[in-house]
């Protein structure tokens, strides 16, 4: 089995995660801080630490299943597992300055 590129497969998981907007704020969901952690393993196996602005959610049963949908279809992953964290909980904080500077809060 050739070498794995985890610096490449994590750039397309970025990528995908920026293509996946929570859907009452027109941020997507890497620029609003929701992903906390990306791992890759030696088999290109993707553990992803997320979690939302809130229990409460909307999207709560949807999103993991969606990122876990979309980060599937990247060719070189093998397998992914989302693990929804709640620790630290989520804060306006968290999101890039794009984010902010999209929603405004500047």
């Amino acid at each position: 089995m050739s070498e794995i590129n985890k610096q490449e497969i994590e750039e397309k998981v970025i990528q995908v995660l920026k293509a996946i907007y929570d859907p009452e704020i027109p941020v997507d969901i890497f620029e609003l801080g929701l992903i906390y952690e990306i791992n890759i393993d030696d088999e290109a196996n993707v553990v992803i630490k997320m979690t939302l602005t809130s229990p409460a959610c909307p999207v709560a049963g949807s999103l993991p299943g969606e990122v876990e949908m979309k980060v599937r279809q990247i060719p070189e992953v093998k397998d992914v597992r989302i693990e929804l964290v709640w620790s630290p909980p989520w804060n306006q904080d968290m999101m890039s300055d794009a984010a902010k500077v999209k929603l405004g809060m500047f």
